[in-house]
């Protein structure tokens, strides 16, 4: 697999490792994914090393939290380019290279679906974005038997959003299950949408949200 990140070089090199380390294939690519260049750039490089193109999964996101009154239009500019810009830019390029059947996921938010509470409408509206990017997207790659799907996590134990950090207990509360999604629920749901089994599935958005959005 090839990977990108942004900034912590150390960390991105050490996962390749572990991965290769383990009998598999890592190559971590550096692209800020506000730079469609770089982004361009980091899906040929990734063809370039491995032969060929399989999957995309979009994973970059930022969340700008703030009511409307509030949030600057550098916020709203930053917001779109990495949630909503990027993911077109590397699709895009991605559908040039890609092998017919091949996969392309978005990792959304079930706010998309659903924001309890005020502060969100950025983040939100750059989510909602990735719905109608997978159905239109859907139709234009489908004679290619290229499916385009959203996974929508809710609240998830992350560093970003750790399930003992402010707010947390709240945010339980909101949903059916009394806890935090692991990242482990959420690759297996995208391992499975990369998958033969998932062929038949395209232009979806599944939230997986512990019943947040229920």
């Amino acid at each position: 697999m090839a990977f990108t990140y942004a900034s912590s070089a150390e960390r991105a090199n050490a996962l390749a490792s572990e991965v290769i380390a383990a009998s598999g294939k890592a190559f971590a690519i550096k692209a800020d994914s506000t730079d469609a260049a770089a982004v361009q750039q980091a899906i040929r490089a990734a063809v370039e090393h491995f032969g060929g193109l399989d999957i995309l999964v979009n994973n970059a996101g930022v969340l700008a939290w703030g009511s409307t009154e509030e949030l600057t239009l550098e916020q709203l500019d930053h917001t779109l380019a990495v949630n909503v810009r990027s993911v077109f830019v590397a699709s895009q390029e991605a559908a040039k290279h890609m092998v017919d059947g091949g996969r392309i996921i978005n990792i959304g938010s079930t706010n998309a679906e659903r924001i309890p509470v005020a502060g969100g409408a950025v983040y939100a509206m750059s989510k909602s974005a990735l719905v109608g990017l997978a159905k239109g997207m859907a139709r234009d790659l489908g004679p290619r038997s290229i499916t385009v799907n959203n996974v929508q996590p809710g609240p998830v134990d992350t560093e970003m959003n750790p399930a003992d950090g402010d707010g947390a207990e709240y945010l339980k509360s909101l949903m059916a299950l009394d806890r935090y999604g692991k990242a482990e629920e959420i690759a297996g749901f995208v391992v499975y949408w990369a998958g033969p089994e998932a062929g038949y599935i395209t232009g979806a958005s599944l939230t997986i949200d512990g019943g947040f959005s229920a």
